[in-house]
């Protein structure tokens, strides 16, 4: 008597497509607290986000608004594009300086100096002065396409931001309701960067650069922090809501 073909199909087989998607879970889980950890947002004492704090405190936000601010009045005032770009290079190389003396990381010191630095070669190189600008506006649609491309994978940029400091880690991706609260605050950012560009870039195009520096003070770290605040809010958890004072 013949005995039934036994199935040779190993369990393992089976479970290797969950070992992997737990993996690939993990892997991404590991990513987000790393990211998280390294960009800033912080929490204050009452449990809500300490926007100041977020962008670096007083130090961070003159850092980002200095450099721009100073070639604008210098380019403004003088005309001359080598001048204006001298003095937006020494100012973020004397904030780098100062972040080396107080043992902030070396990564971090020299972020900003190169920032700079990449404005004031662009602008140099074509002999524009709006240019310096240029490589503000290709940083933010990329910033913007990082954000849309978190929300198609349902891996909103917020949730990576928030969930971490909330101690959600990466559980609100198990809660429908959860995800939708932070797929519509990353919209929220990602509005506040596609703002810029709709008022922005009109006025590089235009060559207005009394404008265009006015606006990019005025819409950069400040706005940020206004949209970071207000995507903190709509994507409290229900119960923290529940316990906020009215306004």
């Amino acid at each position: 008597m013949n005995e039934p073909a036994k199935d040779r199909t190993h369990p393992a087989d089976n479970e290797v497509p969950a070992a992997d998607a737990a993996g690939a879970e993990s892997g991404m889980g590991a990513f987000a607290n790393q990211y998280a950890a390294k960009a800033g947002v912080r929490q204050d004492a009452s449990g809500r986000i300490d926007v100041l704090q977020s962008i670096g405190g007083v130090r961070g936000l003159a850092e980002s608004i200095l450099p721009g601010l100073l070639f604008t009045i210098v380019f403004t005032v003088s005309r001359d594009l080598s001048l204006s770009l001298i003095v937006a290079l020494a100012v973020a190389a004397v904030f780098t300086v100062v972040r080396l003396f107080s043992r902030t990381p070396l990564t971090q010191a020299l972020s900003g100096l190169v920032g700079v630095a990449i404005c004031a070669f662009v602008a140099n190189q074509t002999g524009n002065a709006e240019d310096f600008f240029l490589p503000g506006f290709i940083t933010n649609a990329a910033y913007i396409v990082g954000m849309v491309i978190s929300i198609a994978i349902r891996w909103p940029l917020a949730g990576l931001l928030f969930g971490f400091i909330r101690g959600e880690g990466t559980d609100w991706r198990k809660n429908a309701s959860r995800v939708r609260a932070y797929v519509l605050a990353t919209w929220l950012i990602v509005a506040v960067l596609a703002l810029r560009l709709i008022v922005q870039v009109p006025l590089y195009l235009a060559d207005n650069i009394a404008a265009l520096g006015a606006t990019r003070v005025a819409m950069g770290v400040p706005l940020y922090a206004l949209g970071l605040w207000f995507a903190w809010l709509v994507s409290r958890p229900a119960a923290q809501k529940e316990q906020d004072p009215p306004a």
